[in-house]
């Protein structure tokens, strides 16, 4: 089975920002403002990472382009 590169941080940056806002009440508001932010930049670097792969993957952007009439 194949990740994808960006897909493994992207996903740990949901659960990290998930739990930074589950944590709302149980912790101070700059630790929980810290928590959401980290998570935050992990959703960012997953999602350079799955836009840059597909733009590198020249393959697929043919296949789009052919799939899609640009009218």
């Amino acid at each position: 089975m194949h990740i994808r590169e960006g897909v493994l941080p992207a996903v740990l940056g949901t659960v990290v920002t998930a739990t930074g806002f589950a944590l709302k009440n149980n912790i101070p508001e700059s630790y929980r403002n810290g928590i959401i932010g980290f998570g935050l930049a992990h959703i960012a670097i997953g999602s350079a990472e799955l836009v840059g792969q597909n733009i590198q993957n020249k393959d697929m952007v043919k296949k789009v382009t052919k799939a899609i009439s640009f009218r």
